[in-house]
């Protein structure tokens, strides 16, 4: 499978559908694509939807690694994708229609927007199989608070899509029915504006997250100046 078999470019917009197994796995061979496709866009590209097309929206990654020689090559793959939705040049959105589970989560997550059903479940089962899914905890905290993410993937329980939406972990819930025109309208919004601007607000935002107050608001001071000489020219 290609990046072009599972996406398609119209009007600035990637529609990008994760393939899923029977079980709602995406493999590690896709999450590879995926990655290419965040990193490498089309040229045209401005936002790209996620989606599937499976029952769930994705109830995680399937686990391929056989020998502990395997494991550190298959989470850097993992971690790939963390980092390809974080750093893409496309601003995301996730149009999250059933469950999510632990890669799912963090999918949705980190995305720059998701709007999900109202009827989606959101856990992280990692912990039933005896693992603390340590690349969810290394970006969890930020979103939910420690207590939060301590509780989220210490009992893998299940949260409704409104929880979800009130923690962080979704922007925000609609209907199975209105699901479609809502994401539509965000996408329709977002495309109103300049694809550098929207860059430059994800540049800021990545590089102030781990910074103090002070060294986000110096920061803020020379890219405002640069940003207005930029707009004048």
């Amino acid at each position: 499978m290609t990046t072009e078999t599972f996406a398609t470019v119209t009007d600035g917009v990637v529609r990008a559908v994760l393939p899923l197994s029977d079980d709602g796995l995406i493999s590690l061979d896709d999450c590879d694509r995926f990655t290419e496709l965040l990193m490498s866009p089309p040229e045209s590209a401005h936002i790209v939807v996620i989606e599937s097309r499976a029952q769930s929206f994705c109830l995680g990654r399937e686990r391929s690694a056989a020998t502990v020689h395997e494991l550190p090559d298959e989470v850097d793959r993992l971690v790939a994708v963390n980092h390809a939705l974080r750093n893409s040049p496309l601003v995301s959105v996730a149009r999250v229609h059933g469950d999510a589970a632990g890669f799912g989560v963090g999918v949705a997550a980190l995305s720059d927007i998701a709007v999900a059903a109202d009827t989606a479940k959101f856990f992280f089962p990692e912990v039933n199989i005896g693992l603390a899914p340590t690349l969810v905890l290394a970006w969890l905290p930020q979103l939910v608070g420690r207590r939060e993410a301590f509780r989220l993937t210490a009992t893998g329980a299940a949260i409704s899509a409104e929880r979800a939406a009130a923690l962080g972990l979704v922007s925000e819930t609609a209907t199975a029915a209105d699901l479609d025109a809502r994401v539509d309208a965000v996408v329709q919004e977002l495309r109103r504006h300049n694809p550098r601007v929207h860059r430059e607000i994800r540049d800021f935002l990545r590089a102030t997250d781990q910074a103090t107050e002070a060294q986000a608001t110096e920061l803020a001071k020379s890219r405002l100046v640069i940003g207005s000489l930029r707009r004048q020219s």
